[in-house]
């Protein structure tokens, strides 16, 4: 299993006890809801797959979590700081209610001038706006994601329709 065929939940904040539970930060809006018997940690750039032993939601964003074959602390101290993702099959569909600009990553940008500009790879938070990455004539394009921009969103189609500023392409093209 690769970490594109994945989602992020949460991460592994410490260990509990000494027979390897482990405290999770859960950052995924109603993980409760999803059913799942195993998860997958990324440990060194490789994701290797948990079976779930047992999971005990707290609050909206902590829970304990017990993994098969992580049954000492010294095992579970291994896990610290680590992620934990879920395969993309279990991730639940988004209503259209319900869906942000964060979302449009995996979308085809395309601008009014240009046309297509690619896929959008990566969507960053900053605190004044999103930023949209994508791969343009093999060069990384940024570009923000701001109402004065964006032109339209079709989302059955994974298409958003861009105006970007004159001159922001000839930036990145430039050799």
């Amino acid at each position: 299993m690769k970490t594109e065929d994945c989602f992020r939940v949460g991460s592994i904040l410490k260990t509990k006890g000494l027979k390897g539970e482990m405290q999770i930060y859960v950052d995924f809006d109603n993980l409760d809801a999803i059913k799942f018997d195993a998860v997958f940690i990324d440990i060194s750039g490789k994701m290797i797959p948990y079976f779930v032993q047992s999971i005990k939601y707290l609050q909206k964003s902590n829970a304990y979590l017990y993994l098969e074959d992580v049954d000492t602390i010294e095992k579970a101290a291994l896990m610290v700081k680590r992620d934990i993702y879920l395969p993309n099959k279990l991730k639940p569909k988004k209503k259209k209610a319900e869906f942000t600009l964060n979302d449009v990553e995996g979308f085809i940008a395309i601008d009014e001038t240009h046309g297509e500009l690619g896929e959008i790879i990566q969507v960053q938070e900053y605190p004044q706006q999103l930023i949209a990455t994508v791969q343009y004539k093999n060069k990384e394009v940024l570009f923000p994601l701001n109402l004065e921009i964006i032109k339209g969103i079709d989302i059955e189609a994974g298409e958003i329709y861009i105006d970007l500023p004159e001159g922001l392409l000839d930036v990145y093209l430039e050799d």
